[in-house]
């Protein structure tokens, strides 16, 4: 029964498909015939338009010849041909005419053909002295009618319409034989620029056949149909087209042909020429497309609405079995989401846990790795006791030698010179006092606390610590600091990076002949880059690798825990940056030998918190 009723459907579905598809079809074929005939009728119109301006620009200037004829000047200049003044006389007259009138040539010739006098006798291609009398308008002008003529110009090669009209002795007459002919060359280029904006192809055909003007500029000078001998020789005889081999318009290329067939003509002209229109069939077909999509759309509307009303009645059905099934589904849900509670709160107070011991052992690690940090930095202060003991022992000195100067001084009653004394003392007291804050700064405890750290400054203080230790090791240090240089984190820290770095590359030349160490600051791809070089003996191949690890050490028992490069990696990597190390000679080439380490970290022109606030500058 199901099979039946699936075959029925089916069968129902195919006739309503070819039903609706012979409907569309009959919409596209009324259509277009209703489209075709619009276009036509709008074409018919447009052309008709066309026709009169075309007529109205030919006969603006059918009078302007005959009325020339009449001229004095023209009658006179023909009956002394001889007389310079005369021709010069009218080839002025006529250059100002054919100005005033807006015609391309005015130009007068004898009854031989020969052009007397022109409009254009200044030009280069002037048409005095050429012969005209092939030329069908002229004639037909001597033979005493209005000559009228479309071609190419012979001197100019350039196209336009001649009117010519006979002139004779007695102009108030007009009988017997003429003395010559008077012509003038009308242009039609500017008349042919205004169908351009047309869509459709627009041509203006010669009795012949031939295309002279046309908004398809590869159409002009190709005929309609292709020409008989006879035509071809006429035009030959005639040079109306310059000697060009006329050839159909269907021998050109497919795109230049495109919109050749089909056409709407009109006669206009003394000539007889066809004004012919060519309508786009595209929009024809487009016109009847639009009505078939748009009957398809309907009929498209019509079955999704039937479909819809179709599956909107299984939905209801398929709901009412759905909704039992979800009841039943519900309920098995309900039991397992009570199960899987239970053992997820069983997993959640096992991970809290957890991640109690995880915390109280990230905060041991911390305390711890702070501490090792502080005993690192004890350590340091306790190798530079020494030194820094030194320092302080030449300035008291100093201070006691000055102070017994004052107190002579002022005895013997010579206070200016024991004001000096006591200048240097506080000269004296200074330099401790900057010595003893420098050491109570690198021996305090530091924070989480992140701040702007100068770089430079940093470089300073931690020279300045470690001078009297370069004095013992007999060391010389150079320095190329560039200014400005901010990053983020700790100053105490920092300075202990440095520190730690310094000592190491005093401990690298100690024993050696060459006792230099440098130390640059440069900025280099978005980063600040420190590097302290030494001239000592370089790192061996089979320390590189473990350079960094925590108590791995070269110095003696006792000289070193091996603690001081991990922690200042570890600083390092807490500020975003890199600690490495490598032989000069690795990175440059032909150098002589020596240690380098590089600190990099990523400038801060601006510092900020995660949670938004602002750093405290250092």
């Amino acid at each position: 029964m199901r099979f039946a009723k699936q075959k029925v459907l089916i069968a129902l579905a195919v006739f309503a498909a070819i039903a609706a598809g012979l409907l569309i079809w009959t919409v596209y074929l009324v259509a277009r015939d209703r489209a075709s005939d619009d276009i036509r009728s709008a074409a018919e119109r447009q052309l008709h338009i066309i026709a009169v301006d075309l007529e109205s620009l030919l006969e603006r200037y059918e009078t302007l010849p005959f009325t020339l004829s009449f001229h004095p000047e023209v009658v006179k200049a023909l009956q002394h041909p001889g007389s310079a003044q005369s021709l010069a006389d009218l080839n002025g007259t006529l250059e100002v005419i054919q100005r005033q009138a807006k015609v391309s040539a005015i130009y007068l010739m004898n009854r031989d053909g020969d052009t007397l006098a022109a409009s254009n006798w200044n030009e280069p291609l002037t048409f005095i002295g050429r012969n005209f009398a092939f030329r069908p308008y002229f004639q037909d002008a001597f033979a005493g009618q209005s000559g009228h003529f479309y071609g190419i110009g012979n001197a100019t090669s350039e196209p336009g319409y001649f009117i010519a009209q006979p002139v004779y002795a007695t102009p108030a007459v007009r009988s017997g034989e003429p003395i010559g002919v008077i012509a003038v060359k009308i242009s039609l280029s500017e008349f042919e620029q205004t169908w351009r904006s047309s869509e459709d192809p627009l041509a203006l055909v010669d009795r012949s056949g031939v295309v002279f003007l046309s908004n398809r500029e590869a159409w002009r000078y190709h005929s309609i149909a292709p020409l008989d001998k006879a035509a071809q020789d006429d035009l030959a005889g005639t040079r109306q087209y310059a000697g060009k081999s006329i050839a159909p318009i269907s021998s050109l290329p497919k795109t230049a042909v495109a919109g050749f067939g089909p056409h709407v003509g009109k006669q206009v002209g003394r000539l007889r020429w066809q004004l012919m229109l060519f309508p786009s069939m595209a929009r024809v077909h487009r016109a009847a497309s639009y009505a078939a999509l748009s009957a398809a759309l309907v009929i498209g509307i019509a079955a999704l609405s039937l479909m819809a009303i179709h599956q909107r009645r299984r939905r209801i059905e398929e709901r009412l079995e759905s909704r039992r099934a979800l009841q039943q589904a519900a309920e098995e849900l309900e039991r397992r989401i009570g199960q899987r509670t239970a053992e997820l709160l069983e997993a959640n107070r096992d991970l809290e846990h957890k991640f109690t011991k995880l915390q109280e052992t990230e905060h041991l690690l911390r305390n711890t790795q702070d501490e090792l940090v502080q005993a690192g930095k004890l350590a340091m202060l306790g190798q530079m006791a020494a030194g820094i003991t030194h320092e302080l022992n030449q300035p008291l000195a100093a201070i006691r030698a000055f102070a017994d100067n004052a107190v002579t001084f002022l005895g013997r009653g010579q206070p200016d010179r024991a004001q000096d004394n006591l200048g240097q003392i506080s000269a004296a007291s200074a330099r401790m006092g900057a010595i003893i804050g420098q050491l109570k700064g690198f021996a305090r405890k530091t924070h989480d606390h992140v701040s702007r750290v100068d770089l430079g400054s940093a470089i300073a203080a931690s020279v300045m610590l470690l001078n009297n230790e370069f004095k013992r090791h007999g060391a010389s240090l150079s320095t190329d600091i560039a200014e400005n240089i901010i990053v983020a984190g700790d100053m105490v820290r920092t300075e202990q990076v440095l520190i730690n770095l310094l000592r190491n590359a005093l401990d690298a030349v100690d024993g050696t002949p060459r006792r230099e160490i440098f130390v640059s600051l440069r900025r280099e791809d978005g980063d600040a880059v420190v590097r302290i070089r030494d001239s000592g003996p370089g790192i061996p191949a089979e320390v590189a690798e473990h350079l960094f690890e925590p108590f791995f050490t070269t110095k003696p028992s006792g000289k070193g825990l091996g603690l001081g490069l991990a922690i200042s990696s570890s600083i390092v990597q807490a500020m975003n940056g890199q600690l490495s190390a490598q032989n000069w000679s690795d990175g440059h080439q032909g150098s002589e030998g020596g240690a380098e380490f590089i600190v990099r970290l990523p400038l801060q022109p601006t510092i900020s918190q995660q949670d938004g606030s602002q750093f405290v500058s250092a």
